[in-house]
């Protein structure tokens, strides 16, 4: 089923793929055709494409990588990133968060903050935004 290892992703066309879907939900909506935005969200969800681009995100690109959850994971290999990928599951109930207290700047209180695992935060990532122009 896995058609290219991590490193050999083509992510420029991916890009690409997802920010053409994203560009027929726009139209779609301004033209207020509500029937084809759901499709079309339907099919954004469960586009590989957008799933393995929120993962790159999360485990790759974000600063807060290196931030576990509850489940402990910190950095994925990148067969680990691929099956997370593949695996993601918008159906069902998220992990429980990780709770720490951080400090609030200008007094002594502090403030709950919840680290969510990597799954869940793949899961939540926003689309990505529009590919750059190619080169001339």
């Amino acid at each position: 089923m896995i058609r290219y290892e991590w490193n050999e992703i083509p992510w420029r066309k991916l890009e690409i793929k997802t920010f053409k879907l994203q560009k027929r939900i726009y139209r779609a909506m301004q033209q207020d055709n509500i029937k084809l935005v759901h499709k079309l969200q339907r099919l954004m969800l469960a586009s590989t494409s957008a799933r393995i681009l929120a993962t790159r995100k999360v485990s790759q690109d974000n600063r807060g990588r290196k931030t576990a959850g509850i489940d402990g994971k910190i950095a994925l290999t990148q067969r680990e990133r691929m099956n997370l990928a593949l695996s993601i599951n918008l159906k069902g109930r998220s992990k429980p968060l990780r709770r720490i207290w951080i400090a609030k700047s200008g007094t002594n209180e502090k403030r709950p903050l919840g680290i969510p695992t990597i799954e869940d935060r793949a899961k939540q990532a926003p689309p990505p935004p529009p590919p750059p122009p190619p080169p001339p």
